[in-house]
């Protein structure tokens, strides 16, 4: 590992083949200091970096490359979207995503390593890819990244350059869940009982499920990420002590990343760990929570798309999903409200024009019920959505679509 300045990467940066592709820390953990770097040294490059935030470079010659779109490049022209199940990114890097370099950003060196702190995810398949092809591995160490551990740790000779740089971490604060999330949330938390495993993904419906569970005792965390709900549970004394806090990367506030810095009940693993349905299907009482923009009468969510567009992408859902309905006494739950209000038209839709995200869940919830739907025919499954989940305006324009599409 060889310590050098801003200036300097900029020498090594011009070392990179034409128009290299860049893997970087997605989510709350961009290394925007070193980006900016890249960004004024190359003329063309492509970033892939995962749920992008505001802030990253987005001109001509630069690609914006991902397989889960965050709010920085989901309106960009110059989006390319590779559609991927997060549990197998991995496997992409090793062959059709190869990174050129591998931009992280971590902790400051704590004896012969540094820690990616609030960000591990995908990035030690992409280390690895990087570290197989002799493309550099460069760290911006900050002093104010969390120090975690799992596989969050990388040692000194993994890494070829170190850049120093004090950033301020981007933070997220939940917004309170209004009227409809929080019955929402009322309703799937009353199916969870002491002693579950939770998987909640990000949005105002999670957050109001954790709100609703802290009376609950023994919980346990085996989730895709970690938010402040979860410092909310542990303060009601609803977790099981005993058990480590499992999760690949995390949203939240300062006092989330405190709270996790040198925390050894704290393990972030890599995405082929977390999001493997097998791993998934051992913890007890696997509940996965996930959010959908529309369901049809078939049970089939679409969760990343919107008016032909891409929103988001797979992200890691079905990888729990499926491992939830795998896992004994576990359940899947799609929720959504049932009316969306600025286009003032159900959710609950007779079949998805946009494609499918996932079907098959153990039930679909709404703010007007609680829809069972595993183990029933299809006929069965379109009469509880209708009955339970869609909102009264559109179930009898919905029973006249079962009718047609021989659901009745």
């Amino acid at each position: 590992m060889k310590r050098i300045s801003l200036e300097q990467l900029a020498v090594v940066l011009s070392d990179l083949p034409p128009n290299p592709r860049i893997v970087a820390s997605g989510n709350f953990a961009t290394p925007h200091t070193v980006l900016d770097v890249v960004d004024r040294t190359l003329d063309t490059f492509t970033l892939h970096i995962l749920n992008a935030q505001p802030g990253i470079p987005d001109r001509e010659g630069v690609t914006l490359e991902t397989c889960f779109v965050g709010p920085g490049m989901r309106h960009s022209p110059r989006l390319v979207y590779v559609p991927s199940r997060l549990s197998l990114v991995p496997a992409l890097y090793r062959k059709d995503l190869r990174p050129d370099a591998v931009l992280l950003h971590t902790s400051v060196p704590r004896h012969d390593t540094v820690s990616m702190g609030i960000e591990v995810n995908v990035l030690p398949a992409a280390l690895e890819a990087a570290r197989d092809r002799g493309a550099p591995v460069i760290v911006q160490s900050n002093p104010r990244m969390p120090y975690t551990y799992g596989d969050a740790q990388v040692f000194d000779h993994e890494i070829d350059y170190l850049v120093e740089v004090d950033e301020p971490l981007v933070t997220h604060r939940a917004k309170h869940p209004g009227a409809v999330e929080s019955r929402i949330g009322e309703l799937i938390a009353e199916q969870i009982g002491d002693g579950s495993s939770l998987q909640l993904g990000i949005g105002g419906i999670p957050d109001a499920v954790l709100a609703k569970l802290t009376a609950r005792r023994g919980l346990r965390i085996w989730s895709e990420m970690i938010s402040d709900g979860v410092l909310g549970l542990r303060r009601a004394g609803a977790l099981d002590d005993e058990a480590p806090l499992v999760a690949s990367f995390l949203f939240g506030t300062q006092d989330l990343y405190d709270f996790v810095n040198l925390n050894r009940q704290v393990r972030l693993l890599r995405t082929e760990v977390t999001n493997s349905p097998g791993r998934i299907a051992q913890q007890p009482r696997m509940a996965s929570v996930n959010a959908a923009l529309q369901v049809d009468l078939l049970d089939q969510a679409n969760a990343s798309r919107m008016h032909g567009r891409i929103y988001s992408g797979f992200g890691g859902s079905v990888d729990f999903i499926v491992g939830a309905l795998h896992a004994r006494g576990g359940a899947s739950y799609m929720a959504l409200p049932s009316w969306h209000h600025k286009s003032g038209q159900s959710t609950i839709v007779p079949r998805l024009e946009e494609p499918v995200t996932s079907f098959q869940h153990s039930a679909v919830v709404t703010e007007q019920g609680l829809a069972p739907v595993f183990g029933l025919s299809e006929a069965e499954q379109a009469r509880s959505i209708i009955d339970n989940a869609a909102h009264p305006d559109a179930r009898e324009g919905l029973r006249e679509a079962a009718g047609r599409m021989g659901l009745a």
